[in-house]
């Protein structure tokens, strides 16, 4: 094969990864990047270095890999809290005017590991395989994430839902020690 029909062959495959830049910029502005412009075309240039390790059937839950290690790497770099190291700072959605006050107590209450699993699924429309891809673990091990940080962000949403309507709330006990 030519050099000149290999690079061909490579931007076309390029082209296809590269109609994910707005989710991948979307992704970081959620997460509270400083620029999520940076992240996102830091993300492709990182994608066209690394073309034949992007899965060729799905790139998303790789460039969602991708970009979530460079908003790591932007948070130790000390530019800016960001929700992935410190959920109290921002909030997670990508227009906190438009949801529910009561909804965004409850999201913020949890941890980060568990707001990134709903997240992805909720608000990134990932797959639990897809998102279990996107944070390097087994789909199994992602679902009993998943399952976990529903439960808890069900019990945060009750507690919240009955402080509003004055303090009378069921106590939830975890009998899971989750």
């Amino acid at each position: 094969m030519t050099s000149g029909l290999y690079r061909q062959l490579a931007e076309a495959r390029f082209r296809t990864v590269f109609r994910h830049l707005g989710e991948v910029t979307a992704y970081a502005r959620r997460r509270g990047s400083a620029d999520p412009d940076a992240i996102a075309a830091e993300a492709m240039t990182i994608a066209w270095r690394r073309l034949a390790d992007v899965p060729e059937d799905d790139p998303l839950p790789w460039l969602y890999a991708t970009a979530r290690n460079l908003l790591l790497a932007e948070a130790r770099r000390g530019s800016r809290r960001t929700v992935l190291r410190e959920p109290d700072e921002n909030a997670p959605a990508p227009e906190p005017r438009a949801l529910d006050p009561e909804l965004e107590q409850a999201l913020r209450a949890l941890g980060p590991l568990d707001r990134e699993a709903l997240l992805l699924v909720a608000w990134e429309d990932l797959t639990p395989s897809q998102a279990a891809c996107a944070l390097g673990l087994s789909p199994t091990a992602f679902r009993v994430r998943l399952l976990r940080a529903r439960r808890r962000f069900r019990a945060k949403l009750d507690a919240v839902e009955g402080q509003a309507r004055g303090g009378a709330q069921l106590v939830h006990v975890d009998v899971e020690g989750t």
